[in-house]
């Protein structure tokens, strides 16, 4: 008996260590899925004019917090200029960056964004629950989140989660 209970707990914490091994650590469940987008009030990159969660409503749209320091976004920034080239609506969201760093990196890389929205201070990153750049929120007509991709964006993320959410029920 004096054994017996520490093989059980031993045995316990080798399945949690299994299970916990076997899962992708980028698929952190989110709180806001299934909410309206987080309430924000920014600047358009290099405008006066402002940009809000209201501004996401009426289609589908992927919303892609990104920065011009940022390692990982270049990784999926490819990608993202092809969906946009495929007609996908994507709206950046700078975080924390300047509008001249942006406005160059845009230039060099390509421009897949809709619309570029500054989050100079980081405020909407911290609202929508960001970790940080680049994180990619999938938006319903409603401006309802429906999915969280963390990290780059891959073609596997894209055709297997997310185009199927964009795309809607089938008929």
């Amino acid at each position: 008996m004096r054994f017996l209970i520490p093989a059980a707990l031993l045995v316990v914490l080798l399945v949690f260590l299994g299970i916990g091994l076997k899962r992708d650590p980028r698929e952190v469940p989110s709180p806001l899925v299934g909410k309206p987008a987080p309430a924000f009030d920014l600047a358009l990159l290099g405008e006066p004019q402002r940009y809000t969660q209201d501004d996401l409503k009426g289609r589908p749209v992927l919303v892609n917090f990104w920065a011009s320091w940022c390692a990982g976004c270049r990784v999926e920034h490819p990608l993202l200029v092809k969906l946009a080239g495929e007609g996908v609506e994507i709206v950046g969201m700078d975080y924390k960056d300047t509008d001249e760093a942006a406005r160059q990196w845009l230039q060099r890389h390509g421009n897949p964004y809709r619309r570029v929205v500054a989050d100079v201070q980081g405020t909407a990153g911290l609202d929508w629950g960001v970790y940080g750049v680049p994180e990619t929120f999938v938006l319903d007509a409603n401006g309802t989140i429906v999915y969280k991709q963390i990290g780059p964006m891959t073609e596997q993320a894209w055709n297997e989660k997310i185009r199927p959410l964009l795309q809607g029920p089938k008929s």
